[in-house]
């Protein structure tokens, strides 16, 4: 579902995901039991499962975003790892060279904190007896010099080192901790559905992100792969490849059946911002990974301007979609369902539309 380790202003801190469980906790199982409060009209259980729904396209987007900084950061590691290795190495030259012409004299004279300085693997060591370490050198300042700032070198990769295994642990939690609030959702969500009868949840789900569509199961709501909303998971694109955009839509058409998953950018499952950047990337075109991003880094263009390949945004930009032409969209919806085509005025998509923009 681009680097920077230290995040952006859309990865939302712990306070927005205890929020967010707080949220789904308070959401009721409609079972109308005796004594029980008012059991929610079809609309209002509607309005609830949506409105957790956008939490979990949120917090998903969040998943995404961290997930990128956490490869970004385990690139940086491997890089200053690279950097204190060669750090490392000139540092031990360094003070082998500067040995060979001035232990000799102080080990007969009996100083053993020089080769103490001398032979310490610690760059801290060393920058802390720096005034000793130019007492020994004597007419040598050039080589002690030289082994002063190398020691200066390695301890600072060492420290950016240290800074960046605090970073990936500390992105790591921040994954468990949207991990966990995602899953508490979802189960929360299913468990408001399951309360329902079959035809209440049909009602429910018909106003709802993917609404209609095939399960990852595999099961159809009707035969051929064709959705009682009017879609399909099983398409073949017939038009041209011959501009960036065509080879996206082609690219969404080939995904067409495979499985949600937050997270997921291909080849086998998808979540809903991974898609599209599949999609742009298959036709050789860049684009960021979050919706977030997506929104504010692309151009934007009017609703009427829309053509094959630019991108549908909905839900406060926390769900997109690709457009394919002629009134359809298609889109990786949520976790149970799989990447469909669908019309673009299909209930929640309609209601929730915020703007399109063009890679």
């Amino acid at each position: 579902m681009g680097s920077r380790l230290a995040g952006t202003s859309r990865i939302r801190g712990g306070v927005a995901l205890a929020i967010a469980v707080a949220a789904a906790s308070g959401l009721t199982a409609y079972s109308g039991a005796a004594g029980a409060a008012p059991q929610p009209t079809i609309s209002q259980v509607q309005a609830q499962v949506n409105a957790l729904q956008a939490k979990v396209d949120r917090i998903g987007q969040e998943y995404d975003q961290a997930g990128q900084q956490l490869a970004a950061a385990r690139s940086r590691l491997a890089q200053v790892d690279r950097e204190a290795a060669r750090a490392e190495a000139q540092y031990n030259a360094a003070r082998a060279q500067l040995a060979q012409v001035a232990v000799a004299a102080y080990e007969n004279a009996g100083q053993t904190s020089v080769l103490g300085v001398l032979t310490s693997g610690d760059p801290s060591t060393v920058l802390g007896q720096a005034s000793l370490v130019m007492q020994i050198a004597g007419m040598h300042n050039a080589q002690a010099s030289k082994f002063l700032g190398d020691a200066q070198q390695l301890a600072s990769v060492r420290l950016q080192r240290q800074r960046t295994e605090e970073g990936i642990a500390a992105i790591q939690a921040q994954l468990a901790a949207e991990k966990a609030s995602l899953n508490k959702l979802l189960a929360s969500r299913q468990a408001t559905l399951d309360s329902l009868t079959a035809a209440q949840q049909a009602q429910v789900t018909a106003a709802t992100v993917g609404a209609g569509g095939t399960t990852a199961a595999g099961g159809t709501t009707a035969a051929g792969g064709t959705t009682a909303a009017g879609g399909t998971t099983a398409a073949t694109y017939t038009g041209p490849t011959t501009t960036q955009a065509e080879k996206a839509v082609a690219f969404a058409y080939a995904q067409l059946g495979k499985p949600y998953e937050w997270g997921a950018t291909g080849p086998n499952a998808y979540d809903c911002s991974g898609l599209v950047q599949a999609a742009w990337a298959a036709a050789g075109v860049s684009i960021p990974r979050v919706t977030y991003d997506q929104w504010a880094a692309l151009p934007h263009i009017a609703a009427s301007a829309i053509e094959p390949g630019d991108l549908l945004f909905y839900d406060g930009e926390g769900h997109v979609a690709i457009y394919v032409g002629n009134g359809y969209i298609i889109d990786a919806p949520r976790t149970g369902l799989d990447v469909e085509k669908i019309p673009m005025n299909t209930d929640w998509y309609a209601a929730n539309f915020d703007g399109a923009v063009r890679p």
